[in-house]
């Protein structure tokens, strides 16, 4: 009789605990990034009434008895399951699609979050705005480079700050590439005789102070499958007391390696050196700025000529004008990608995410944080999308992974539990009263 006491007491008490895990997560249903909890419960070890025998002299085995003593609390286990990703439009706005983990810190300790509600503080810094702690990645350097061997960093964006202007040139590292890269197409039905055998396009260079220096590119068709390339370049107004007029592409670009010749099928004689690399140079005199020189080549290798419309089409240049930091994006990598205002786009940090063995045996530690347990494992560190780790979603927040119906179905089984063990109580008290009344 005792024995169903205490039984039923276990039964309550537990049952409560399992109430109490229930609660928790109807609590933190609208929690951004919350996992939900499970309790489970075993058996306590039975009271052997009588122990099991083996068969012998022709009678057969025998089963052990055992009373139950009431049953405790397993464990609470954490279920890690992606919750549903909600948009929020919000730029700073981040959440993992996969099992990574954001890395945070506080300046001495690195914690582990999926909750991407971040912001912009006062210095630059990528923050979470309720705690203060910084978003981890890897800073580029002055070139755009990052080295994600190097310890980990708080990530900056640096708004305002400034990048120099770059003037129009070729590059060698870590390829060769030419200063303009133009493609189209120059219309084969073309006449040879002037002033119909000109086709016009403009392109704009800068100089190595980064002034826009714009130049008109002249085709003369001097052949069938032959043409002359030609340029030349204008002279800005100069303002001030020492005012100078400018002109209107009336100075001549120094041109090598002017001459464009195609094959009977369209496409540029490639049998020919350098065909389709056309070398621009412009005096530092003839700039009129106090600039370097300006020279560059013109990469023309995939124009073709073909009947129809003559047509071009500016596909990059190495140059730019000095500008500032205004915004920047974060593509799924984890690449942070600063914006200028000349338009250019540069690499400005890295984002790191963390990845552990076993993360439902990460511990909980308040404000949507966590940190590594001996069973979970250390973090693994690395860039999204390797290992696991998932990609990264802009403008986005990861909801509670809390199922409200089977919420509200536990609580039911919580509270039914917890009223059974109570009837048996009951109950037993009333055995007990009549076993006292029995001598009555």
């Amino acid at each position: 009789m005792m024995r169903a006491l205490f039984s039923a007491i276990s039964g309550m008490k537990n049952h409560m605990s399992y109430m109490d895990v229930v609660g928790n997560n109807i609590a933190n249903v609208n929690t951004i990034a919350y996992k939900s909890s499970r309790a489970t419960f075993q058996d306590i070890l039975g009271q052997t009434v009588r122990g099991a025998s083996t068969p012998q002299a022709g009678r057969g085995g025998t089963n052990p008895a055992q009373i139950g003593l009431g049953m405790q609390l397993g464990g609470i286990d954490n279920i890690m399951t992606q919750g549903s990703l909600q948009s929020t439009g919000k730029l700073t706005d981040f959440a993992v699609q996969g099992d990574g983990f954001f890395v945070v810190s506080d300046g001495t300790r690195n914690f582990y979050t999926r909750d991407g509600a971040f912001d912009i503080d006062v210095e630059g810094t990528l923050v979470n705005p309720v705690t203060g702690l910084t978003v981890m990645g890897w800073v580029a350097d002055a070139t755009g480079a990052v080295d994600t061997e190097s310890p980990l960093q708080a990530l900056q964006i640096p708004f305002g700050t400034r990048i120099s202007a770059q003037a129009t040139q070729d590059l060698t590292l870590p390829a060769p590439k030419a200063g303009m890269v133009m493609a189209g197409n120059l219309d084969a039905g073309t006449p040879t005789v002037a002033p119909d055998n000109e086709i016009t396009t403009t392109v704009t260079a800068y100089d190595s102070l980064g002034n826009a220096k714009t130049i008109r590119v002249i085709f003369t068709k001097t052949a069938t499958n032959t043409w002359d390339v030609t340029a030349m370049h204008d002279i800005p107004d100069v303002p001030g007391p020492d005012a100078t007029p400018g002109n209107a592409f009336d100075d001549a670009v120094t041109i090598a390696n002017g001459t464009l010749s195609f094959l009977p099928t369209g496409t540029l004689d490639t049998g020919i050196a350098n065909n389709g690399m056309v070398s621009f140079t412009i005096p530092a005199a003839a700039l009129g700025t106090g600039a370097d020189p300006l020279a560059f080549t013109l990469d023309l290798t995939t124009f073709s000529q073909y009947a129809g419309a003559s047509q071009s089409n500016l596909q990059s240049q190495t140059g730019s004008a000095a500008g500032a930091l205004v915004s920047f994006a974060v593509g799924s990598t984890g690449e942070v990608t600063g914006i200028y205002s000349n338009g250019a786009n540069r690499i400005i940090g890295q984002l790191a995410l963390a990845s552990f063995t076993n993360p439902g045996g990460l511990q909980r530690q308040g404000q949507n944080l966590w940190a590594p347990s001996s069973n979970s494992g250390e973090a693994i560190v690395g860039l999204p999308n390797t290992n696991g780790r998932g990609s990264v979603s802009t403008g986005t927040l990861e909801s509670s992974n809390v199922d409200l119906a089977q919420q509200f179905t536990n609580v039911i089984l919580a509270q039914r539990g917890f009223q059974s063990s109570s009837r048996v109580i009951t109950a037993g008290d009333q055995m007990l009263q009549d076993l006292v009344n029995i001598i009555r």
